[in-house]
């Protein structure tokens, strides 16, 4: 593939179904981006929210890990400052353990919710600050090379377990450039400061054992279908969907028609949920490769975390192989 390509997986629990029917939604797409040629498959953790099952994040990589075959698992990311270092090292030292050579450790200082959330997660809200720190704790542990005397994440795995910074600002940019690890930008949802967050990295960073040199990745939404409408009403779906999910944390009995969320969306009130999904790509696989190839080239991205958002797991299936046979085939996307 001309850029390497992956798949964040929002584990989402689509209208009608339960938590159990969206960890088997996972194992069917992780297999469909495995056969496809993905490189890895990502979850995130997210907290109390309806919608979402990727909570107990380390627990479905496990699941999912044992349902596939060869493909890299891993978190993207793991909020580590609702963490302790060393929990953390256990969970993917032990997971690299069981499924040696596929497991990735994606980390953000976010806390993946609300502040009511972050309360119950008993999160210090200066939890943040020492996220840099925090880091280097957890890259110790599983290098074997504590900077806790006395302390040792048990089980450590013979392979490594690479660490990739996640963000969506130029913190995070600058931290994976100093520490010399990979860099994944949000742009999925927070697209504001990519180019400027991307050209930091690239400007600051210093090699390191991980890596040599700088390495990129982005999130791009992505709807393709074998129809250009067909993937615009997956589209469509989606985030009306995505709005009512947001617009109901706030207002539990709120229910909204189709014609009223678009109401909303094309609304000053509504603008910020319609510019967090400014990337996205949405078409047939001609159009969906021409979008990606653009947005790569404008940032030089090394690697693409695609989210194919459609609501129900059969067209996100079929948008995963459509994505994956356009952005391999060796001719020109028309």
């Amino acid at each position: 593939m001309p850029t390497a390509l992956s798949v964040l997986d929002l584990a989402t629990i689509s209208p009608g179904d339960t938590a159990r029917d969206s960890f088997d939604n996972s194992v069917t797409l992780a297999r469909a981006a495995e056969r496809s040629g993905y490189r890895r498959v990502w979850y995130a953790e997210h907290h109390s929210m309806e919608q979402i099952a990727s909570s107990a994040t380390s627990v479905l990589i496990g699941y999912v890990a044992a349902h596939t075959e060869t493909i890299r698992l891993g978190a993207g990311g793991i909020m580590l400052p609702n963490h302790s270092p060393l929990v953390i090292a256990e969970q993917f030292g032990t997971l690299e353990t069981m499924y040696p050579g596929r497991i990735d450790l994606g980390l953000g200082r976010a806390p993946g919710s609300d502040q009511k959330t972050m309360l119950a997660l008993r999160r210090d809200p200066s939890s943040a600050d020492s996220f840099p720190q925090d880091v280097l704790e957890l890259q110790g542990y599983l290098a074997g090379r504590s900077r806790v005397p006395g302390v040792q994440a048990v089980p450590r795995p013979d392979s490594e377990v690479p660490l990739y910074i996640l963000g969506s600002s130029l913190f995070g940019a600058q931290l994976a450039a100093h520490l010399g690890l990979p860099y994944a930008f949000a742009s999925h949802f927070a697209p504001d400061a990519l180019h400027q967050a991307v050209t930091a990295y690239r400007d600051t960073f210093q090699p390191s054992h991980q890596l040599p040199e700088p390495y990129v990745m982005a999130g791009v939404n992505v709807f393709a279908a074998d129809d250009h409408d067909e993937a615009a009403d997956q589209k469509a779906t989606a985030y009306r969907n995505r709005a009512r999910m947001m617009i109901k944390r706030g207002a539990a009995d709120t229910v909204l028609t189709d014609a009223e969320i678009d109401a909303f969306l094309a609304s000053p009130n509504g603008r910020p949920l319609t510019t967090m999904t400014k990337y996205t790509a949405v078409g047939t696989p001609a159009e969906v490769r021409s979008y990606l190839d653009d947005f790569a080239d404008s940032i030089g991205a090394d690697e693409l975390i695609l989210t194919h958002q459609a609501t129900r797991i059969a067209d996100r299936v079929r948008s995963v192989e459509l994505t994956g046979a356009a952005m391999a085939a060796d001719v020109p996307a028309g």
